[in-house]
């Protein structure tokens, strides 16, 4: 006798009325809800939002069921897509990758007006992850060439499947640990977004699915921005600039630790949430250099 039970079933407004069991995990729930909806249907927003009494397929029920419990078991939304939007592109991102932060755009908006687009610049992107910032930079200076290093073969593979579909063709990806793979004066400027979270950060909790290589140094924190301080002043070139970014706590700190090392023109910056997030600060001229670290 065949089974009369029937099927369970979601419209698209049902499914949608989902987003209350990611109200104690996402700040956005509604938002969360609309993109797994629409990477399970494989539609659009526009048409999310213009077909409330469609009715998914099993095979989509299921795999929003899947999307959603995951969220709200806490794992990010770039995750679970395996994209995140920055600058002008939607990179793919994996769980070897930091997700791509809005704040981290402030990396590119300083170099865009700290190097006009005429100059004959050699860049390199420490620790790049997914390339977000090494691409986010080619994509405007396509002259310019740029070297992007990450120690991690699982996070570059990730690159360079995104320098596939967003570089120009200016960026060269290296397998290194910050810059011990290079040279004394190799470069006019040195970015990077390094770990600075400390071990015992009360928020690490909240970045659990994130790996925390990318997340946690050592030494409160400063471990990995120190190394990439003193391996500057060997890398850079006579008057390069250094901009990293750094924990919203650490500016006073580096700001010293900076000037110490020989750099001068020191600039702090705030994020768009106003928290102390950037410093560009430019290596010495040799002569000062030396008189300082005498």
């Amino acid at each position: 006798m065949p089974d009369s039970t029937p099927r369970l079933t979601l419209s698209v407004g049902e499914a949608l009325a989902c987003e209350r069991q990611l109200n104690t995990i996402s700040t956005s729930p509604r938002l969360d809800t609309q993109l797994l909806l629409i990477h399970a249907m494989g539609q659009t927003r526009s048409w999310l939002l213009t077909h409330d009494d469609q009715h998914l397929t099993a095979a989509e029920l299921e795999q929003f069921q899947i999307l959603l419990s995951r969220r709200e078991a806490g794992e990010p939304v770039a995750y679970l897509l395996g994209t995140q939007g920055f600058w002008d592109m939607d990179l793919m991102v994996s769980s070897g990758t930091l997700i791509p932060r809005p704040e981290t755009e402030l990396l590119i908006e300083l170099l865009l007006e700290a190097l006009p687009a005429g100059e004959a610049i050699k860049l390199i992107d420490l620790g790049t992850g997914t390339g977000a910032i090494a691409l986010a930079v080619a994509r405007e200076r396509p002259a310019w060439q740029i070297h992007a290093t990450d120690k991690h073969a699982a996070a570059l593979r990730v690159a360079q499947h995104n320098l596939h579909n967003w570089s120009p063709g200016n960026v060269q990806l290296v397998q290194a640990h910050w810059l011990a793979a290079f040279g004394p004066a190799s470069f006019d400027v040195i970015v990077a977004n390094p770990p600075y979270i400390r071990e015992d950060d009360p928020h690490l909790p909240n970045l659990l699915f994130e790996p925390s290589t990318a997340l946690v140094a050592n030494n409160n924190g400063y471990g990995d921005l120190q190394q990439i301080i003193n391996d500057a002043r060997r890398c850079l070139k006579p008057r390069g600039l250094l901009l990293m970014e750094h924990g919203f706590d650490q500016q006073s700190a580096l700001l010293a630790t900076l000037q110490q090392a020989g750099f001068v023109d020191l600039q702090p910056f705030a994020d768009l949430n106003h928290q102390p997030r950037a410093i560009l600060a430019r290596l010495a001229h040799p002569a000062l250099l030396e008189e300082t670290l005498s």
